[in-house]
């Protein structure tokens, strides 16, 4: 973990592990293979949290409890600098400084991405059930159905949810997902958001961009999901107006069409616009939703 968080703020995460041995320490001992400490997971206790509320939250839970965090995560002994009070406050800090050196100078780009992808999920919710959502959230994770989730491959029986009062979905820029909770009453799930990040997808097929446009056809392979006219214009990175001309001569051949959901309309391809653009299928990324 120091390693990828030195890639990320080069020269000043060497600096700071440097003159807090604490810190590096807390770095070691928070993470193993397929595991992460409890107190970096924890449910949001509302549905739209402050920054500041969540580590409000972290240097809450005190140091006894993010000891033994720490003790399940790296089974046997704590290193010394651990055992000194005022460790949870110290988390609290190093998770603040990762915050403002590393992801807020680029967070209003990727929140307004999730954001404007939080449509199509609720219309997979609204089509589908919950077995939809679930189905592309994590390989390992099923929906069981009574109230049980499979979260993982591990032999530990599933998840029973009979009693969430909150269930929270969280995107992250992660490999894989990983669950949160504060047992019985709520759980969320972060799961890896697929392009984000990336640029706008290239022309698929040169044929394809000289027949109908270079824009047009970014448009048509994104569709494989249903998108928002503003989803379009964040990811493609065109004006919501020249977004919208594009769909209105895409729909008029036939290629797309539409349904409303709530107060944004939906585009996907048809049959024939999938078989123009090749059968490629491009995976839309969906905001923190909370479904109570």
């Amino acid at each position: 973990m120091a390693a990828r968080l030195a890639a990320a703020a080069p020269g000043r995460v060497q600096h700071l592990l440097d003159a807090r041995p604490v810190l590096r320490a807390l770095l070691a001992a928070s993470f193993r293979p397929r595991w992460t400490a409890d107190y970096l997971t924890l449910a949001p206790l509302s549905t739209a949290p402050t920054f500041a509320e969540e580590l409000a939250a972290v240097a809450g839970r005190g140091d006894g409890r993010l000891r033994a965090d720490l003790r399940e995560t790296r089974p046997g002994p704590l290193a010394d600098v651990l055992l000194a009070d005022g460790l949870a406050g110290q988390a609290a800090e190093l998770l603040d400084w990762v915050w403002r050196q590393t992801v807020q100078p680029q967070w209003p780009d990727r929140e307004r991405r999730l954001r404007a992808d939080i449509v199509g999920r609720t219309a997979r919710l609204s089509s589908q059930g919950w077995a939809g959502v679930f189905a592309d959230l994590n390989q390992k994770m099923r929906w069981l159905g009574d109230g049980r989730l499979q979260v993982n491959d591990y032999p530990s029986p599933p998840m029973r949810l009979d009693a969430a009062e909150q269930l929270v979905f969280v995107p992250a820029h992660c490999a894989r997902g990983w669950v949160l909770w504060e047992k019985p009453t709520r759980f969320g799930m972060v799961y890896p958001a697929s392009g984000i990040l990336v640029d706008p997808p290239s022309v698929t097929a040169a044929g394809l961009g000289r027949l109908i446009g270079a824009n047009r056809t970014t448009i048509l392979t994104l569709l494989g999901t249903p998108m928002s006219t503003s989803q379009l214009a964040t990811v493609t990175r065109l004006g919501v107006g020249t977004v919208g001309d594009h769909l209105k001569v895409l729909l008029d051949a036939g290629l797309v069409t539409k349904r409303r959901s709530g107060r944004e309309v939906l585009y996907w391809r048809t049959a024939i616009g999938t078989a123009l653009a090749g059968g490629t299928e491009r995976t839309g990324t969906w905001g923190s939703t909370t479904f109570r």
